[in-house]
């Protein structure tokens, strides 16, 4: 039996020394990392939650409330806290798990932070293939924070069965910008800092949005929370029970087609070092005739 092949074996035993072991060499595409991936079975039936919302919004509190209620009720959870990457040393910048240290001792808690490594969106390039190592251990529920810029809010969509959307009455201008796609990426709204001013305004807004475009059986909920006083938390954990229970994923085949249109984006950009391009590119433009479209279609030709 090979060392990789021992590995899975203890991880599907509720190792997490090999749990963890797994995930770094999925991650780094290490040695036995596809063995990994195609030997495992996963548990389509343990929940991943995306939670996603914009800086501030109070995302890393409302979890540490959420992973104490469920872990008191002896759930194990696993979380990953996706942390935007500095482009410069293309080190983690946030440092999420610092936030959850409360959580570090506790036996039914796994945290796990990714950095996104210049991924355009939200998400580390890796997360797909992580959750799936960790949908093969005995978790009952597998968070997943993202760093909540731009295209993180929906690419989160492609990898989340139940996604919350996490906003404060200040995120006027977030709900503008993501209006006309709000319905495809949120299945629980979450209005966190609810006993700040204007927040009953806000969340009348969000509930008439959410009210005129009902896409399925699914009524989308709009939930009130102060995270730092455990309000809400309750209610957002029998919401997110509720829509697993209730099974209305009407996202499934665009989910998986979205996974499978990241594995093979992945596949098809092995071998591009944003290292290398920045070497290059700074040796390139030093020349008078320099032009990027020639560089990139070089680049592409090898």
């Amino acid at each position: 039996m090979s060392t990789t092949q021992t590995l899975i074996e203890q991880l599907q035993l509720g190792d997490k020394k090999a749990l963890a072991r797994c995930i770094t060499i999925v991650e780094n595409e290490l040695a036995g990392f596809e063995e990994i991936l195609t030997s495992l079975t996963f548990n389509q039936n343990i929940p991943v939650v995306g939670v996603t919302g914009p800086p501030g919004a109070g995302k890393s509190t409302l979890i540490n409330a959420v992973i104490k209620k469920l872990t008191d009720e002896g759930k194990a959870v696993g979380v990953i806290a996706i942390d935007p990457t500095s482009p410069f040393n293309y080190g983690s910048l946030l440092g999420d798990r610092l936030r959850m240290a409360e959580h570090f001792t506790n036996e039914n808690v796994f945290i796990r932070s990714l950095a996104t490594r210049g991924s355009l969106g939200g998400l580390s390039s890796k997360t797909i293939e992580i959750v799936d190592v960790m949908r093969a251990f005995a978790f009952d529920y597998i968070i997943v924070e993202t760093v909540g810029v731009g295209q993180s809010e929906v690419e989160v969509v492609g990898l989340a069965d139940t996604t919350v959307l996490v906003l404060v009455p200040e995120s006027g201008d977030e709900v503008q910008a993501i209006k006309s796609g709000i319905m495809e990426i949120a299945d629980i709204f979450v209005v966190n800092k609810s006993d700040r001013d204007g927040a009953n305004t806000f969340i009348k807004n969000i509930m008439q949005l959410v009210h005129s475009k009902a896409l399925s059986d699914w009524s989308i909920p709009v939930i009130k929370s102060v995270a730092t006083k455990n309000e809400g938390v309750d209610e957002l954990i029998a919401a997110i029970i509720k829509h697993h229970t209730i099974g209305v994923n009407l996202k499934r085949p665009y989910l998986l087609a979205e996974k499978a249109y990241r594995l093979i984006q992945n596949t098809k950009m092995k071998g591009v070092s944003k290292k290398d391009l920045q070497k290059q590119i700074d040796v390139e433009m030093k020349k008078k005739d320099f032009n990027l479209y020639k560089f990139v279609r070089g680049i592409e030709r090898g």
